[in-house]
């Protein structure tokens, strides 16, 4: 495809006296051109990725490329986004004929898992969210053959959010079996997106890739004072309430705190047991997995105890999680919790499912010495 854009010169003085300055060739317009080549149908794909500087083209040519650009507004969006989260909560901006638990299961894909906070609009939410539930709503409303192109791709996040962002959208976007197209001048979100294809506008060159681990992750876990609590409470799905006798974990990633994990002692039949109380992942690290990490940690470390080490939720991200892992077992399957005298003793109003860790467990010395090496601690959460 050749791309032309010409632009006319008003013949100001100003005009005259820079022709003049940088001995530039007298011309009527300001033309530039673009010879591309995608050959996007040359093999299947589901993320794309238009990267470069400012001003090398990225735009003009998505614009030409893909006719979906044309329906976008100048912030990337459909015009009917306005309409969209005018309606009120987060959950009421999608598909009205798109069910609760759908909405729930790719709001949390797209790594926006804090049910408190899909009850408010979207016009209140951080930048951070207002980007992931942009994610969401795009691909919701996608027809099942339409591209999305997403413009100016994670310009206004932080660039942590970017990363993390990126890794969970383009997982969602796979599963989801659509074609996404992320245009943007930074290179920092290229191996966390892990596209099928990179073009770039300023060295006019195209690649297909082939797909990489995304880079790691590596979690610092110290046992760490109820103090910590009140950072992670405002984003669980439940109470903001923490047991007293809970043993609390804390995550950090390059020195800044990202999940916290609570656990409390179980009495029942059987062999002694801890069950898992409270597990939150901080908004913005969100949909890359790392509170899964740290209750698989926890739960490993349990168990290394000597512990049957048991877990029970209602989040459906959490469920869906569970049980696609080789590490737990459902024992009882969504439903209210009861003692089996048909009298609800727990949850009224939503379905849990209970499971147990079957996942290796911690070597036992290793969990032993890590039991006294664990001393609370109060965290420095002074750098989130």
């Amino acid at each position: 495809m050749h791309i032309a854009v010409e632009t006319p010169i008003q013949p100001s003085p100003r005009v005259q006296q820079l022709y003049g300055l940088f001995d530039l060739p007298l011309e009527k317009a300001s033309r530039v051109t673009w010879n591309v080549d995608l050959p996007l149908d040359a093999r299947p794909w589901h993320v794309g990725l238009i990267v470069g500087p400012s001003g090398c083209g990225k735009s003009t040519v998505a614009r030409h490329y893909f006719s979906e650009m044309a329906e976008l507004d100048k912030d990337g969006r459909p015009r009917a986004f306005a309409e969209w989260v005018a309606r009120g909560a987060v959950v009421d901006a999608f598909p009205l004929d798109l069910p609760i638990k759908q909405i729930a299961l790719l709001l949390s894909s797209v790594g926006f898992s804090s049910p408190p906070a899909w009850l408010r609009p979207f016009h209140v939410l951080s930048t951070g969210q207002q980007f992931r539930v942009t994610l969401a709503l795009l691909l919701a409303h996608a027809a099942p053959a339409q591209r999305i192109v997403f413009d100016e791709y994670t310009s206004v996040v932080d660039r942590t959010v970017a990363q993390i962002g990126s890794h969970a959208l383009a997982k969602t976007v796979r599963q989801r079996g659509q074609q996404f197209v992320a245009i943007t001048c930074h290179e920092d979100v290229e191996d966390w997106l892990q596209p099928d294809w990179v073009y770039r506008p300023a060295e006019n060159s195209f690649a297909w890739r082939r797909l990489r681990r995304r880079p790691s992750i590596c979690l610092h876990i110290v046992r760490c004072r109820a103090s910590a609590w009140p950072l992670f409470a405002p984003h669980h799905y439940l109470s903001e309430r923490l047991h007293k006798s809970a043993v609390c974990f804390l995550a950090t990633w390059q020195e800044r705190p990202v999940a916290f994990s609570a656990w409390l002692p179980y009495y029942g039949p059987g062999r002694r047991t801890r069950r898992e109380h409270r597990t939150v992942t901080l908004p913005d690290y969100q949909g890359a997995g790392i509170g899964n990490a740290l209750s698989d940690f926890c739960a490993a470390f349990w168990t290394g105890l000597g512990y049957r080490t048991v877990s029970t939720t209602t989040h459906p991200a959490m469920i869906r999680a569970r049980l696609a892992s080789p590490h737990w077992a459902l024992h009882r399957a969504p439903s209210l919790a009861d003692k089996g005298d048909g009298k609800v003793r727990h949850a009224t109003t939503r379905l849990t499912a209970g499971f147990t860790y079957v996942g290796p467990p911690l070597p036992a010395a290793l969990a032993e010495a890590l039991l006294e090496d664990l001393q609370p601690r109060s965290p420095r959460l002074a750098s989130h």
